[in-house]
């Protein structure tokens, strides 16, 4: 079977995190090991005291070194290159050029995955080159309907994760990290949001920042009124109790929903959720986890519209997509191949994907996404590296219907006073 990627990840011994719900470090974070492109740096993060305070400075969101993507920073890391090119089944490729929107209407705030390859437990502000890819892969293409914003934080690091796995002690300081994102919050809504709708936007450890912020800081504040939508994917959620919402926010049902949340762990179709798997697994208390279809908001099946990265999670791929052809974008569509509905099993709910490739014709007929350790896929990972771009084109249909839903409340609120 012909594979989209030109390389698969076996030189490596991978290492992510999911940001799993619970409060224990084995249930908040799990990991492989480091990739190879490990920066090297030794700067000291500094970890919750023994009296449960941190002695760790606030950081300066002030200073647009502390923001991966801001409005008004220019050649930040997510105004690269976000042209991509449709690959048909007939082979035929047809390179879509970005556009951003010239004066969109909503803001999209972003919380990366777990990335940063710093060897100590919490990452420090100086963001490296996978800090600046994964924004770019994950989070640029939104410029198509907002303004982006997204913090650097002091995350719990993947070589950290390596070791907890091994069986190290975990040290890291998982309140400093969520400090960093609820500060970059609260600045960028005193200095920059004026009122306008935003987005919220996270995946895996990102994705569980933002949970923590919609239930923790936004419930019950004036922001509460400015969410247009939420997207903590990559991480399994929990709705409440009585209403299956995540406190006032809703499921999404439709693509001019606002208001509401999108959230999911992707498996392929032949490949559910192993039995060990904590992706999208049920609560104790027999609670299912959130799956919203971003391919179809209302229920059932839907073609997925994906943009995969030629290079990669972790920068290292070399892509081609079709036999005898490179794309010279750095994403790829392939129409008609992939599609998803969500599936409850008997302990898992997840967004199952099927990959519908045709060995006869010269477009690559199966795709890479999967955990891959030692030459072993892990398939309790699912396809947890591309959860995002494995739907984005979808995600980036229903922010502009929710952006336009939002742009014309706002402007009938305005003619009626």
């Amino acid at each position: 079977m012909k594979k989209a990627y030109g390389a698969v990840l076996s030189s490596l011994m991978l290492v992510m995190a999911c940001g799993q719900s619970g409060d224990s470090p084995d249930n908040e974070e799990r990991a492989g090991a480091k990739p190879e492109e490990a920066t090297g740096k030794e700067e000291t993060a500094t970890v919750a005291e023994a009296d449960g305070s941190t002695s760790a400075q606030q950081a300066d969101y002030t200073s647009m070194d502390n923001w991966l993507c801001h409005a008004n920073k220019a050649d930040d890391a997510c105004s690269g290159e976000r042209d991509y090119t449709v690959v048909n089944a007939d082979g035929e490729l047809d390179v879509k050029t970005f556009q951003a929107a010239e004066n969109p209407q909503v803001d999209c705030f972003y919380v990366y995955p777990t990335i940063s390859m710093d060897v100590t437990p919490n990452s420090d502000l100086d963001a490296g080159a996978e800090e600046k890819r994964v924004a770019a892969s994950q989070f640029g293409s939104f410029a198509e309907s907002c303004r982006l914003f997204a913090p650097v934080y002091r995350q719990v690091t993947l070589p950290h994760l390596q070791t907890v796995m091994r069986g190290g002690e975990f040290t890291a300081d998982t309140e400093l990290a969520f400090g960093d994102v609820k500060d970059a919050w609260h600045h960028y809504l005193e200095t920059s949001n004026n009122g306008r709708g935003v987005v919220l936007i996270g995946h895996s450890q990102g994705a569980r920042m933002v949970e923590r912020l919609l239930r923790e800081d936004v419930t019950g504040s004036e922001a509460e009124q400015l969410i247009v939508s939420a997207m903590p994917i990559g991480y399994t959620m929990y709705g409440d109790d009585d209403t299956g919402a995540v406190g006032p926010f809703e499921l999404c049902t439709t693509k001019d929903q606002t208001g509401c949340l999108i959230s999911y762990v992707s498996f392929r179709s032949d490949f559910p959720p192993p039995p060990e798997s904590r992706f999208g697994v049920s609560h104790t208390d027999g609670r299912r986890a959130i799956c919203v279809n971003p391919a179809e908001l209302s229920g059932g099946d839907g073609e997925l519209d994906a943009r995969l990265s030629r290079a990669g999670f972790f920068g290292l791929e070399n892509a081609s997509f079709v036999d005898g052809s490179s794309i010279e974008t750095p994403y790829a569509a392939l129409p008609g191949m992939l599609s998803a509905e969500c599936v409850e099993g008997k302990n898992h709910t997840w967004l199952s994907v099927t990959v519908d490739g045709d060995p006869s014709d010269p477009r690559a007929d199966d795709i890479s996404g999967d955990v891959i350790a030692q030459g072993n896929t892990l398939r309790d990972w699912g396809l947890h590296l591309i959860d995002m771009n494995v739907a984005m084109g979808n995600l980036l249909d229903i922010v502009a219907a929710q952006s336009e839903t939002w742009s014309a409340r706002q402007a009938a609120n305005e003619a009626e006073n």
